[in-house]
C-alpha cells in the first residue's frame, strides 16, 4: 500500500455536494494509489460502508460511496485495508487507530455565502484611512474621556500616542472611503470590513454610544454648534458641541444616508460590505446608560439607567448597588473586564434588550443599508452563561439570515471554536489559531503582539503542521473557506514589524523602532501564503503599503497616501490577481507536501488544476525537492511560474519548470516564495 497516496479533503472533489441539504444524497470519495488491491470503507456512527472504485486519474484511483443525509451532523472517517495492514484517515491525515475527535464533519442544511469563499477582504479602521470631509473632524476638548480630552491630530503622519490612543482623531471618514473606492477596486478588493462605525467617543469605536446610527464624526454633520470643554472642566454634561453633533437627528440620519450611499457604490463595483457589531458590551456614553449625561434632559431621549432607577433601560445592565439612594448617577454596575467605560449588557434579565439587538442585526443587513454581514466582537463573551450565549447566537443567525440569506456571520474568537460552528450560529471566525498564529511563528518566531520571541518555533515544521491540522479540524469546510485570514489587524502588531524580531511595544521601544530592521521579503512570503491558502485573505489597511507598527495603539497608524512602499503595493496587487484568476485557490483541496526546517510546501488542486507553493524561509540559497505528485500534479509535467519573490524583489515573468517522477527540484533564494501552476501533462 502506498500510504503517501491516501488522501481525502472536505472540498467538492471529495464531497458532492459540498453543502448538502437535509435528507439529500451525498457522494463521498477517497483517493488511493492506482491499481492497489485494497479495501476502502467509509466509517460513520451508523456503520461501515464499503467504497467502490469509481475512476482512475493519473496515478490515483478514486473510490466512491453514496450516503443519504439526515438532519444531524454527519461525522465520518475512512478505513483502508490491505491484508493485515490497516490505516485510518481523518481530518489530520493517517492514523493507526480511530480518533473520532478528528473526524470529517458535514452539517446538512449549513452553507456559507459563495461570495465569501476565498473572498479578498480589506479591513478599514475608519479614523486612519482617509479624511474626505474636514467639517466632521472631532475637535480638541470636544469631550472628556478616560482621563483626558479628545484631541484633533493635524499631522496625518504623526505616530499615535504610545500609551493611550483612544482619544486621538486624525479625521478619517466615510467620505474618504468613497473617494478611495477606485484605489480599493484597483487593488482587487472584493469585501470591505469596517471596524465599528456607530456613534462612539473613541477612535476604535468598540464602546458603542448608539447602535442605530453611524457616528456623524465619520459621517455627516449638518447641525453644529455648542462649545468645546474649557481646560479644567471634565463634566461631559457641559460638552455642548459633542451633544449637538452626536444627538441631532439631522446629523444621525444624514450619516446613515451617507453610509447607505457608500454601500450602494461598493455594490455597484462588485464589492461587499461587513460591519463590526459590538453586542457583548456598550460604552459609558451609550444612550441606555448615559453615564456621561450626554442625553440627560434631551427631549428626544429617555433617561439612561445611570440617571434614573425608573429608566426603561434599567434592566439592560446589572447593577450591584440598587437602593433608591444610589440614584441618580449610580455607577455601581458591571463592566466588561471591570471597565466602567464598557458596561456589560445584561441580556438574561431583559427580553427587551435582546429583541433590540436582534433588530439591530436585522436592520443593517436590510434595505436601505443592505450590508452583507457582521463581524461579531468578543462573540463568545456575550451573556452571563455559555448556554445563553449559544441560544442568543442561534436567534441572531435566524433573524439575520431571514433578512438577508447571503449575509455572513463572522465572529472574533480565540481558541476552540467548534461549538459555535455547528451550522446554526456563526458561519466562521477570524482565523487566529489556524492562520495568523501558526504562520507568524513559522516565518518570524514572534508572538502576534510582538510580546515574545521563540526561536525554537521559527521554521519549526512540526509545530506549524500540528497547529494548522488541529485547529483547521475544528471548522467545517464551508467555515474554512470563508475564515478571515489576517496577517495583521487592529489588535496585534503589524506583520512587517514582526519581521524585525524586536520584542516589546511602542511605549517601551519607541514607535520609530517598529520600522527598523524589518525584512520585506519575509512579509512577501507571508502574503504569498495568505493569498494561496484556504480561506478569505484579509488585508489590514496599509499592510499593502508597507505600514509598520507595534501592537495597539501603534498598529493603528494612518494610511501613508503618497508615501507608499510601491513595490509592496504592487506585490499585493499581483498576488491578489493570482488569487482571483485561479478558482482552485478559493475552493480546491489543500495538501501539505513533505517539508524540512524553514521550508514550507503545499498544493492546491481540483480536477485538472494544480497549483504548488514553496516558501524558503532560510537566509541562504537552497535546492528544494517537492513531491508534487501528492498534490495530483502529473508525474511528468510542465509547470509555469506565476510568482517568484526573493530577498531583493519579486517577478511575475513566466518561467517553465519540469516535473519528473512526480518531483519538482528548484533552487530557492533566501526568504523566497514560488507559486507554480501545471500547464501540460506529459504523461498522456
Amino acid at each position: 500500500m502506498n500510504e503517501q497516496a491516501l488522501f481525502c479533503y472536505g472540498t467538492a472533489q471529495y464531497v458532492e455536494p459540498l453543502e448538502p441539504k437535509c435528507n439529500e444524497m451525498v457522494t463521498f470519495r477517497f483517493r488511493t494509489a492506482k491499481d492497489e488491491n485494497i479495501c476502502v470503507r467509509l466509517l460513520t456512527a451508523k456503520g461501515r460502508y464499503e467504497m467502490k472504485k469509481e475512476y482512475t486519474r493519473g496515478m490515483f484511483d478514486f473510490y466512491r460511496v453514496d450516503c443519504k443525509m439526515g438532519s444531524d451532523m454527519f461525522c465520518y472517517s475512512f478505513e483502508i485495508r490491505e491484508g493485515d495492514t490497516v490505516w485510518y484517515y481523518n481530518r489530520c491525515g493517517l492514523a493507526r487507530e480511530i480518533v473520532s475527535y478528528y473526524d470529517f464533519r458535514l452539517m446538512p442544511g449549513f452553507s456559507t455565502p459563495d461570495w465569501a469563499k476565498g473572498a479578498v477582504m480589506y479591513q478599514i479602521y475608519i479614523d486612519r484611512f482617509y479624511n474626505g470631509d474636514l467639517s466632521n473632524d472631532v475637535e480638541t476638548n470636544e469631550y472628556y474621556y478616560i482621563g483626558d480630552y479628545s484631541k484633533k491630530i493635524t499631522d496625518w503622519n504623526q505616530y499615535p500616542d504610545s500609551y493611550m490612543g483612544v482619544r486621538e482623531f486624525y479625521g478619517g471618514d466615510l467620505q474618504g472611503v468613497i473617494q478611495k473606492l477606485d484605489y480599493l477596486q484597483d487593488l482587487g478588493v472584493e469585501v470591505l470590513y469596517f471596524n465599528p462605525l456607530f456613534v462612539s467617543p473613541s477612535n476604535h469605536k468598540y464602546d458603542t454610544q448608539d447602535y442605530d446610527y453611524i457616528d456623524p464624526h465619520c459621517g455627516v454633520i449638518i447641525e453644529d454648534g455648542g462649545e468645546v470643554l474649557p481646560d479644567g472642566v471634565t463634566e461631559n454634561a457641559q460638552a455642548s458641541k459633542y451633544k449637538v453633533r452626536t444627538t441631532s437627528l439631522k446629523n444621525l440620519e444624514a450619516s446613515n444616508a451617507l453610509f447607505a450611499k457608500l454601500v450602494e457604490e461598493a455594490h455597484e463595483r462588485g464589492m461587499k460590505v461587513i460591519l463590526d457589531g459590538v453586542f457583548n458590551h456598550c460604552g459609558s456614553f451609550n444612550k441606555w446608560m448615559d453615564r456621561e449625561r450626554i442625553y440627560e434632559n434631551e427631549p428626544d431621549y429617555q433617561p439612561g439607567a445611570y440617571i434614573s432607577k425608573d429608566s426603561p433601560y434599567r434592566k439592560y445592565f446589572r447593577f450591584y448597588r440598587e437602593e433608591d439612594k444610589d440614584w441618580p448617577y449610580n455607577d455601581g454596575y458591571e463592566g466588561w473586564w471591570a471597565h466602567n467605560t464598557l458596561p456589560k449588557l445584561n441580556y438574561e434579565e431583559s427580553e427587551q434588550l435582546k429583541n433590540y439587538i436582534l433588530e439591530v442585526g436585522r436592520k443593517w443587513v436590510s434595505p436601505p443599508y443592505n450590508v452583507d454581514g457582521w463581524r461579531l466582537d468578543v462573540a463568545a463573551d456575550l451573556g452571563m452563561t455559555n448556554e445563553y450565549n449559544h441560544n442568543f447566537w442561534k436567534e441572531f443567525r435566524q433573524v439575520v439570515k431571514e433578512a438577508n440569506p447571503e449575509a455572513i456571520i463572522l465572529a472574533e474568537h480565540y481558541g476552540e471554536c467548534s461549538e459555535w460552528l455547528l451550522g446554526d450560529e456563526w458561519d466562521t471566525v477570524m482565523n487566529y489559531d489556524a492562520f495568523m498564529e501558526p504562520i507568524t511563528w513559522f516565518l518570524t518566531g514572534m508572538e502576534k503582539h510582538s510580546d515574545e520571541m521563540r526561536e525554537e518555533l521559527r521554521g519549526n515544521v512540526e509545530h506549524f503542521v500540528g497547529a494548522m491540522s488541529h485547529h483547521m479540524s475544528n471548522m467545517l469546510t464551508p467555515s474554512l473557506m470563508t475564515a478571515m485570514n489576517e496577517l495583521s489587524n487592529h489588535d496585534h502588531s503589524r506583520f512587517l514589524t514582526r519581521t524585525n524580531h524586536m520584542v516589546g511595544r511602542a511605549k517601551d521601544l519607541g514607535a520609530e523602532m517598529a520600522g527598523e530592521f524589518i525584512n520585506p521579503a519575509v512579509m512577501r512570503e507571508a502574503v504569498v501564503f495568505q493569498m494561496t491558502w484556504i480561506g478569505a485573505p484579509t488585508i489590514y489597511y496599509g499592510d499593502e503599503a508597507g505600514v509598520c507598527g507595534f501592537t495597539d495603539p501603534d498598529n493603528r497608524r494612518t494610511y501613508p497616501w503618497g508615501n507608499e512602499d510601491k513595490e509592496m503595493l504592487m506585490f499585493h496587487k499581483d498576488m491578489i490577481r493570482i488569487h482571483k484568476e485561479h478558482p482552485v485557490i478559493k475552493t480546491g483541496a489543500v495538501k501539505l507536501l513533505p517539508m524540512k526546517e524553514n521550508i514550507l510546501a503545499y498544493a492546491r488542486f481540483a480536477g485538472d488544476d494544480q497549483i504548488v507553493v514553496i516558501l524558503n524561509n532560510n537566509s541562504e540559497l537552497l535546492e528544494v525537492t517537492a513531491e508534487v505528485w501528492r498534490g495530483e500534479v502529473p508525474v511528468k509535467a510542465r509547470m509555469k511560474r506565476l510568482m517568484y519573490s526573493y530577498e531583493n524583489g519579486y517577478t511575475v515573468e513566466p518561467e517553465e519548470y519540469l516535473v519528473r517522477d512526480g518531483e519538482l527540484v528548484v533552487n530557492m533564494g533566501a526568504y523566497s516564495a514560488l507559486v507554480l501552476i501545471t500547464t501540460e501533462d506529459e504523461t498522456e
